[in-house]
């Protein structure tokens, strides 16, 4: 069997922690081995390797979240990139061709897909393990797991049966999308699921559909023609057009943390962050990730969130209703985590006759390094606040520190690697200030240095 974790969205109901490049599964507030405190996706994959199933998994993602997932897992972590977000159809489409003309998968291999992020015992994952069974001995087209449910909730889907079994699963007979808690009722009393958004198929089974449409099943080609493909969720696109579809039922423990409400049920401690909670608070929690402090004092059944995109204070029961006021927010993030540390906007302008500025407060932890690149359209300039690194600069190496201050005009080259932990202040300045407005020339040290000492050896031989 193999695995496809799918990794995206921007997890709107949790602002301000939540953006499109730090999406809820990278937020850190979960309690972790240690003391130290985990997020979801460190979660998931820790249980992966616990049951043996990493070895399997790869993550579909977007390009905005490559570096996330590399900072909190590691570099070694199998991913999709997809080259712009579509929906859950292209993803796992180009999943698929990425497992057929990459890795060689046979077409007869079970492919689970699962969210990034559930809230699981371990036993979860063996259930997952299970999909490749049920969907041999029922030769369906689709075999899903479905969470049994505890309650009569209206916030999720339900996999309805299409009559009672009395196997270990069911065919099933229909969808039912988020009904009144009265029709939940009688959709338990029919022994209908909760939709976890787990599902398994044959490889062939996406491949043939990938041909039907006249797309490649080649990964490259697939890749390349990625925004022809229609911008649909697989529900729709498969599942609802599936002529034999079967569920498998979960008894276990299951939750989604998308919302504040049940994220802070789940949460390490009740203030992560500077900051006071008086004694008399009840059911409050607070994260905050400014230098400030913030304090709450005699609140009930509060969050309060602050980070660089925002401050939220909400009744907890009220939070989900986050997406309905955030809408009209379009500044982009305000922070970041990359692969080599962090950065934070501290202020942006633009001004009447067209410049614009942007400053920055960058950490790069020691022993990594940003990329070897330039920018056409815009000037930066650096001071460093803390903390050494070597620079370079134009292929010339030079060794930086707290106070040091770096000119660095549109077109010139550089990147820099922190020997200890690194923090400086970048003030970009130019006509137009985009993150496209950036071409890498080497990523890792070593293509830096093994560039400038070609170079050397190229003038020497002058």
């Amino acid at each position: 069997m193999k695995l496809v974790l799918l990794s995206g969205g921007s997890g709107k109901r949790l602002w301000p922690l939540s953006n499109d490049t730090r999406s809820k599964q990278f937020l850190k507030v979960l309690e972790g081995q240690e003391s130290n405190n985990q997020s979801m996706v460190q979660r998931v994959w820790g249980q992966l390797e616990t049951v043996g199933l990493s070895d399997s998994a790869v993550i579909a993602t977007s390009k905005m979240q490559r570096d996330m997932i590399h900072s909190q897992l590691g570099t070694n972590v199998p991913l999709i990139i997809e080259p712009e977000r579509r929906d859950t159809f292209p993803a796992i489409a180009l999943a698929a061709s990425y497992l057929y003309s990459v890795e060689n998968t046979s077409l007869d291999e079970v492919v689970s897909v699962l969210p990034v992020d559930p809230y699981v015992d371990d036993i979860f994952f063996d259930r997952v393990r299970e999909l490749e069974s049920v969907l041999e001995e029922s030769d369906a087209d689709l075999a899903l797991m479905g969470v049994t449910p505890t309650y009569p909730s209206s916030k999720y889907g339900y996999i309805v049966p299409q009559e009672k079994s009395n196997k270990e699963y069911f065919k099933v007979g229909r969808f039912t999308e988020k009904p009144s808690e009265e029709k939940a009722q009688s959709l338990i009393e029919m022994d209908a699921l909760w939709n976890c958004g787990v599902f398994a198929f044959r490889l062939s089974y996406i491949l043939d559909i990938l041909k039907e449409k006249g797309l490649s099943t080649n990964y490259e080609e697939l890749s390349l023609s990625y925004n022809q493909l229609p911008k649909i969720s697989f529900d729709y696109e498969v599942v609802e057009n599936a002529n034999h579809i079967v569920a498998l039922p979960y008894k276990g423990y299951w939750k989604d943390l998308g919302t504040w409400n049940t994220l802070t049920e789940e949460m390490a401690t009740n203030q992560i962050g500077k900051g006071i909670l008086s004694e008399d608070n009840v059911n409050t929690h607070l994260v905050n990730e400014l230098d400030i402090p913030v304090t709450v004092i005699g609140a009930k059944d509060l969050v309060v969130a602050a980070s660089p995109d925002g401050i939220l204070v909400a009744d907890k029961a009220s939070s989900p209703r986050i997406k309905e006021y955030i809408g009209g927010i379009t500044q982009p993030p305000m922070y970041e985590e990359r692969i080599w540390g962090w950065s934070r906007v501290l202020d942006y302008a633009k001004y009447e006759d067209g410049p614009e500025m942007v400053t920055k407060r960058i950490c790069i932890h020691a022993g990594k390094n940003s990329s070897y690149h330039y920018h056409n359209l815009r000037d930066e300039v650096w001071t460093i606040v803390k903390g050494e690194g070597e620079l370079a600069l134009d292929d010339h190496l030079t060794r930086v520190k707290a106070g040091d201050t770096i000119h660095l005009p549109a077109g010139r080259k550089h990147g820099i690697k922190a020997l200890t932990d690194m923090e400086f202040i970048e003030v970009q300045s130019g006509v137009t200030i985009t993150e496209e407005d950036f071409t890498r020339l080497y990523f890792t040290w070593e293509e830096v240095l093994e560039n400038f000492q070609a170079s050397k050896s190229k003038m020497i031989s002058y």
